[in-house]
């Protein structure tokens, strides 16, 4: 492999378009490559990035997410095609077809004509169609916004608990933009959701112990919510935040996951290069002790594609065209995901390799 040529490219990158990044490579299990460059400190060129750099994931806490939930499929506790409504009985009743947020420009987006003024039965809902993405609910609402959450951080337990409620009756309640399993829109709300039904299946107090209990403790992996203080220096900053008024520095950069006190479904952890290659090489090895083989393939497999050629597994981002987010030369069979911050973990089980590039892409600003 021309490791000088991958070198060159991503210290260009730390000069011109992430000022932090960290690359790491796995072949069958072994790191072929683990490098980190750029600064955390970028204005002043102080504090140099290294492996241990801990990241904002953004959406790749949805992996994990996705992970905890299916754990809990493997122990019987629920099933892929039951209604969210089983779980969560709030969510339950008929949700009305309305205009929803765009993520990116905060317009309202029509629904189809055909369906517009009509409702949905949430028994349609389910956790196949959360974690496909083909569930019909809002891609995004700003919770922070409508609940009018002042952007305190550190947040006390007591304030965070009170805002996770909040939240949840929000999602409980959230419209649709097209009837479930009969569409397709990247859903921040859908994976809000199923993170609270993974806490309450979990029998936990939130999303942060269920994660830890199933996923990272088992993985012996440090990634977490809300970093310890004396973490936030090693931290990868991202951007100047409007709403905050303050650059982010081991402070989730999701403006909902830090509403709810910076643990949510959809975003909110922090990890290294490492902790990522970690969660993918469960996958790659076919569940190890944790998940079922047969689940592993059916996560990894093709569940949805779209007239746009975006295809889906459960939670999973699978080599799409017409512009693959990992690699024209990746296998069909390769699984993945992005973040918004500018993360992204990459498996290709044709060549057992799993490849984690971590920046902090949104420093310069969206």
């Amino acid at each position: 492999m021309p490791w000088e040529a991958v070198r060159r490219l991503l210290g260009q990158a730390a000069e011109q378009v992430a000022p932090t990044i960290v690359c790491r490579v796995e072949v069958g299990g072994e790191v072929v490559f683990e490098e980190a460059y750029g600064w955390l400190d970028p204005e002043r060129r102080r504090v140099p990035a290294s492996v241990d750099t801990l990241f904002d994931l953004a959406s790749l806490t949805k992996l994990f997410t996705a992970t905890a939930f299916l754990r809990l499929v493997d122990q019987g506790r629920v099933a892929l095609d039951e209604p969210v409504a089983g779980a969560l009985p709030e969510c339950d009743g008929e949700h009305p077809i309305l205009p929803a947020e765009d993520p990116l420009t905060k317009e309202l987006v029509q629904p189809d004509p055909d369906w517009s003024g009509r409702t949905v039965d949430a028994t349609f809902i389910t956790f196949r169609r959360l974690l496909t993405h083909t569930s019909g609910l809002h891609a995004w609402k700003s919770l922070y916004k409508l609940r009018h959450w002042p952007p305190h951080f550190p947040m006390g337990d007591a304030e965070r608990q009170a805002r996770q409620q909040e939240a949840f009756q929000a999602v409980c309640g959230c419209p649709c933009i097209y009837l479930p399993g009969q569409g397709y829109a990247y859903s921040d709300i859908g994976f809000i959701l199923l993170g609270f039904a993974v806490a309450r299946l979990a029998g936990e107090e939130g999303l942060d112990r269920a994660i830890s209990r199933l996923v990272t403790e088992p993985l012996g992996i440090s990634a977490h919510f809300n970093p310890q203080p004396d973490a936030w220096r090693r931290a990868a900053p991202t951007e100047f935040c409007a709403w905050r008024k303050r650059r982010l520095q081991g402070e989730v950069h999701d403006e909902n996951a830090a509403g709810m006190g910076g643990v949510a479904g959809h975003a909110g952890l922090f990890a290294t290069a490492a902790d990522v290659c970690r969660l993918g090489r469960l996958y790659l090895a076919g569940g190890e002790n944790l998940l079922s083989a047969e689940l592993v393939a059916e996560s990894c497999r093709e569940q949805v594609r779209t007239p746009e050629g975006v295809r889906r597994g459960l939670g999973w981002l699978l080599p799409s065209e017409p512009n693959p987010s990992c690699s024209p030369a990746w296998s069909p069979e390769g699984f993945g995901h992005t973040g918004f911050t500018g993360t992204s973990l990459w498996c290709d089980p044709e060549r057992d390799l799993c490849v984690a590039l971590l920046t902090n892409r949104v420093y310069h600003g969206r």
